[in-house]
């Protein structure tokens, strides 16, 4: 029963992560309206299964770099409160993986939606 205990208290804990990262940063904020509008086009448009299976990883990869992005700005924070030019060095190139996916996401919707609408 110990064992239940301690997974259902980890998937306790990444729910809590979940909606700190909801409730508290604008981007991630940002990235689930653009999520919910993906999702409400590719019902609308009829996407096939692969194209779901497409748009889907590229709004889960979004999500979990804006993730691992907050974690490591919390993270920076608590170990080094004060400007630190390498802190500030990660904190930019963590920022910069979100957007690599941001793009690439951008890129995977108008390769799904565009041979739809036009």
């Amino acid at each position: 029963m110990s064992w239940l205990k301690t997974r259902l208290a980890s998937f306790i804990f990444a729910f809590r992560g979940l909606k700190h990262l909801f409730a508290s940063e604008a981007h991630a904020q940002i990235h689930l309206l653009a999520a919910v509008a993906v999702v409400v086009a590719a019902f609308a448009t009829g996407v096939s299964t692969s194209e779901w299976l497409a748009l889907v990883f590229a709004i889960v990869l979004v999500m979990a770099m804006e993730a691992l992005n907050t974690a490591l700005e919390a993270l920076a924070d608590a170990l080094h409160p004060g400007h630190h030019p390498l802190v500030g060095k990660a904190k930019d190139v963590a920022a910069a993986a979100v957007l690599l996916c941001a793009f690439a996401a951008v890129i995977v919707a108008c390769l799904v939606f565009l041979p739809h609408w036009l």
